[in-house]
């Protein structure tokens, strides 16, 4: 087994392509940001097969594969892109999609709002949030044993890990870590914590997490040592950016180092439409490539 650091990516809710297909393409997208600021650190993964690992969840949740046909044409336009420009920021801080964000909001804050408000795609996203949030014939134990366990491999072996979890895979990214060290008596430790595009700020969503009737420490993980969040303007499943507000108390706690919000302009688009939301387009963007390259080389120095 490699004794180099390892990537584990968690993505979100909706099916996803074939495991190998999915993860080639996230990996794809991620080492070409990479390259473009540290040649040294993509080359390096690059030329490791278990450097970077996928936690791919959403056939056992979907009984079903999404066609990488679909995307693949958008992949290959984003590749092309370097940075969003002057449309992508248009687009992205339209009055139209500001009233949007502010109307989901509303809806957090006064759920009886909600089914008014919903339309066909957030009512889909809500009843696989409420699947999972009700564990519905073990689903929600069966998907965070999947993230576990490569993690308590990598524990094992001694290699550092950075989790990168996309949307709802943040969702389950913390329930996994709480269970870990709350409950399963695990010691091992998420180097840094690579959130993007997550609900986590929402109310609805910190109501179902779970620690959520403990309080002081016991309310959160406690194996975490860093927490990158990073979203994109426009969002509409991160309607709340910035998540030092809503779990502050960890930092003051000492049970992370720090919990640093990044804000980015997403350049990611599908058939001609900006889609701030997408996986891809997360590990294209520069911010991410920086954040990716700096951990990775400060686990490998601090390797004996």
């Amino acid at each position: 087994m490699s004794d180099l650091p390892l990537i584990l990516y968690i993505p979100g809710l909706l099916p996803k392509p074939e495991a190998a297909v999915h993860r080639r393409e996230l990996l794809r997208c991620l080492l070409t940001a990479l390259g473009r600021v540290d040649s040294e650190v993509a080359a390096e993964i690059r030329e490791s097969e278990s450097s970077f690992d996928l936690v791919s969840w959403t056939y056992d949740f979907y009984r079903e594969h999404r066609d990488i046909g679909l995307d693949l044409p958008n992949i290959e336009s984003a590749l092309a892109k370097a940075a969003p420009d002057e449309q992508d920021v248009l687009d992205a801080t339209r009055l139209k999609r500001r009233f949007t964000v502010s109307v989901y909001r509303a809806g957090d804050l006064l759920p009886f709002l909600i089914p008014k408000l919903a339309n066909e795609r957030l009512e889909i996203h809500l009843r696989d949030m409420r699947r999972y949030a009700t564990n519905e014939n073990d689903i929600a134990d069966h998907i965070r044993r999947l993230l576990k366990v490569p993690i308590e491999a990598a524990a094992a072996a001694g290699r550092p890990v950075l989790l990168m979890a996309h949307s709802m895979g943040s969702v389950i990214a913390w329930d996994a870590l709480w269970q870990m060290s709350r409950q399963d008596g695990r010691d091992a430790q998420v180097s840094l914590w690579l959130t993007m595009g997550s609900p986590l700020g929402g109310s609805f969503v910190q109501r179902q997490l779970l620690g959520r009737d403990a309080s002081g420490a016991e309310r959160y993980p406690g194996n975490i040592d860093s927490w990158c969040n990073i979203a994109a303007v426009g969002e509409l499943t991160a309607f709340r950016r910035e998540l030092a507000p809503h779990f502050g108390e960890m930092v003051d706690l000492g049970l992370v180092s720090a919990i640093d919000d990044q804000e980015i302009f997403s350049f990611f688009r599908m058939d001609g439409a900006l889609n701030v939301h997408n996986e891809y387009g997360y590990l294209l963007h520069e911010v991410t490539a920086k954040k990716v390259a700096q951990w990775w080389r400060s686990a490998k120095s601090a390797r004996p």
